[in-house]
């Protein structure tokens, strides 16, 4: 049975929402941060890096110090309030192309721990060891985890519902993303949702397994330091039906030393190969691939598909990485090979063209993307999925809701 628990948290004024929230720090180019920090005194930017201007001579302890005291700045300014109790948040992220609703609540590491909570992504340690300590010295987040659970016709009832009523924020985005949120806090609505989660067996980590496992290695290594409702993350909870699973595509530096020529003739051992010329073509079903090469776009078939009930071996990243990636290209670490880079689907395979055209890649693959059962499956079994193999909205805006520990 899954626990959610409702929080105090603290969000942006209503007449400031919009200059404060902001995107993932790394989302932003040099000039559009330098810009947001010079000229928005509101900007969450100015807590979530407060040592923007000569990062490389400020320790790490140092800048989580300095971004811990910027929010009891922005708080005594009162940019920053205080929910008078705890309570849950509806948030509804509209873009371009689709619409997402989710609950905001904290989840547990207790059901972390107990695999009420599955993940699918491995962890890099370094990453975890450092927002560990982000977390120790700033004593919040504001990016919070997202998390799918199977679709559940009661609770998309009861938010169609919640979102006749007035939100606390309604707002746009330069993006062109319309941002609304809806405070829960009525005791009654609070616990209905409580119990209707307490029946959910399992939900699925989707994005930010670096977040759970930080704040969980936290807990372990210091439990005293967290106490009571404290032992539990952020979560952004949403039907497993809402979300949107894109592929991560490849873009590799060189092909290992083979002629366009001798690359082909190896591809052809394994793929059925059809040249679409400028025809801007990616795969429309799994075990077929897509490869930009020479100023041409490929479909490439997939001639003998093995049968097996590994799913590992049924995904289509993994099926790249074992027939084309590593015995043709010499590919081995995926997350560390500064040979491959790779470009989030939800981009035009035009940029996968053009940056192979520049010359600094030689080639581009597009995958077919990963769907939830997929994803499921995975995590039930334990397993852990290839390196960037789904890319998945929505992403949250940081600044809208912060979650103290």
């Amino acid at each position: 049975m899954a626990k959610i628990l409702p929080f105090q948290g603290i969000r942006p004024t209503r007449d400031k929402v919009s200059l404060v929230s902001c995107r993932s720090f790394e989302d932003y180019s040099a000039v559009e941060l330098a810009y947001l920090i010079d000229y928005n005194p509101f900007s969450f930017l100015h807590v979530l890096h407060p040592a923007y201007v000569n990062p490389q001579k400020v320790t790490s302890d140092k800048r989580f110090k300095m971004v811990a005291a910027k929010l009891k700045d922005f708080k005594k300014e009162n940019i920053l309030v205080q929910e008078d109790k705890p309570i849950f948040y509806l948030y509804q992220i509209q873009t371009r192309h689709h619409v997402f609703t989710g609950i905001i609540a904290g989840t547990t590491l207790e059901d972390y721990r107990s695999d009420v909570i599955l993940k699918h992504e491995d962890t890099l340690e370094y990453r975890v060891e450092l927002f560990k300590e982000y977390l120790d010295y700033g004593r919040f987040n504001t990016e919070p985890v997202l998390m799918m659970y199977p679709d559940q016709e009661h609770i998309n009832h009861w938010i169609d519902q919640c979102k006749t009523t007035r939100p606390i924020y309604d707002f746009s985005t330069v993006d062109k993303q319309r941002h609304t949120l809806w405070r829960v806090e009525d005791d009654k609505d609070i616990t209905w949702l409580c119990e209707q989660f307490e029946q959910v067996d399992r939900m699925y980590i989707a994005d930010g397994h670096h977040r759970f496992a930080s704040a969980n290695l936290l807990q372990e290594e210091d439990p005293e330091n967290l106490k009571g409702h404290n032992h539990s993350v952020m979560t952004y909870l949403i039907s497993e039906r809402n979300l949107k699973i894109y592929e991560y595509n490849r873009i590799i530096h060189d092909l290992n030393n083979y002629t366009k020529e001798e690359f082909l003739e190896l591809l052809e051992q394994k793929f059925i190969i059809k040249n679409k010329e400028q025809q801007l073509w990616k795969p429309t079903q799994k075990m077929e691939f897509g490869m930009y090469l020479d100023g041409d776009f490929y479909s490439l078939k997939l001639r003998n598909t093995k049968r097996t009930n590994d799913i590992l071996q049924q995904l289509d990243a993994q099926i790249l990485y074992d027939e084309v990636l590593h015995p043709i290209l010499g590919l081995d670490d995926l997350r560390n090979d500064a040979r491959i880079d790779y470009i989030p689907g939800n981009e035009s395979i035009v940029t996968i063209k053009e940056m192979v055209d520049d010359g600094e890649y030689e080639v581009g693959f597009m995958l077919y993307p990963t769907n939830v059962e997929e994803i499921k499956e995975v995590a039930e079994n334990n397993l852990i999925m290839p390196p960037k193999s789904t890319y998945i909205e929505p992403k949250f805006m940081n600044g809208l809701l912060i979650y103290e520990i």
